[in-house]
């Protein structure tokens, strides 16, 4: 099972990286340290997280958890297996083709799919890189002198650039936008 993480900045400054599960209680306790720091939660896709401290708010002054939501009862028909219909608009020759295929347009369709999976896997996994770190400045480094120049450099892929128009900034800012472009250095 894999453990999904937040890092948690107090202003420019890296506090922690934390199991997700983690992340409310170690912004309450940075907060009760000190009420005025600026605290930004963000996970592993540069994501800024949105806690919400109401159940805690809740349990301290009723004494009682919140209540649970209700169990989903189950209906009629097949059980819910993971596949998801959804509508794909397609020329006529597309379906012509896709209903020739063995097994039919559904079993070419996720071929098709996983062939671009594979086939994209280290393109993709870049240009998700870039936009984590894209997400993560934008919230916290938006303001920062150098940052279209940053921006346009990790678009741009140049590593280099990048490092040297985000050398100036905060370290912690600095090398956490790195490791969410680059994987460099340590989380």
């Amino acid at each position: 099972m894999n453990t999904a993480f937040c890092t948690i900045f107090a202003g420019p400054r890296r506090v922690a990286r934390v199991a997700d599960s983690y992340a409310a209680s170690m912004a309450r306790q940075i907060l009760a340290d000190d009420p005025a720091a600026r605290v930004l939660v963000f996970d592993e896709a540069g994501r800024q997280v949105d806690l919400d401290f109401r159940d805690e708010a809740h349990e301290s002054a009723t004494g009682a958890a919140p209540p649970a939501p209700a169990a989903e009862t189950r209906g009629r028909g097949r059980p819910k297996l993971g596949v998801v219909a959804r509508e794909v608009t397609l020329l006529p020759r597309h379906w012509d083709w896709l209903n020739a295929q063995p097994g039919g347009a559904s079993v070419a369709l996720r071929k098709l799919v996983e062939n671009a999976r594979r086939e994209n896997a280290e393109s993709d996994r870049r240009r998700e890189a870039r936009e984590a770190a894209y997400r993560f400045l934008s919230a916290i480094a938006g303001d920062l002198p150098g940052f279209e120049e940053a921006s346009r450099a990790l678009f741009a892929g140049d590593r280099a650039r990048f490092a040297e128009n985000v050398s100036g900034w905060p370290g912690d800012v600095a090398a956490h936008a790195r490791w969410l472009a680059f994987r460099e250095g340590e989380p």
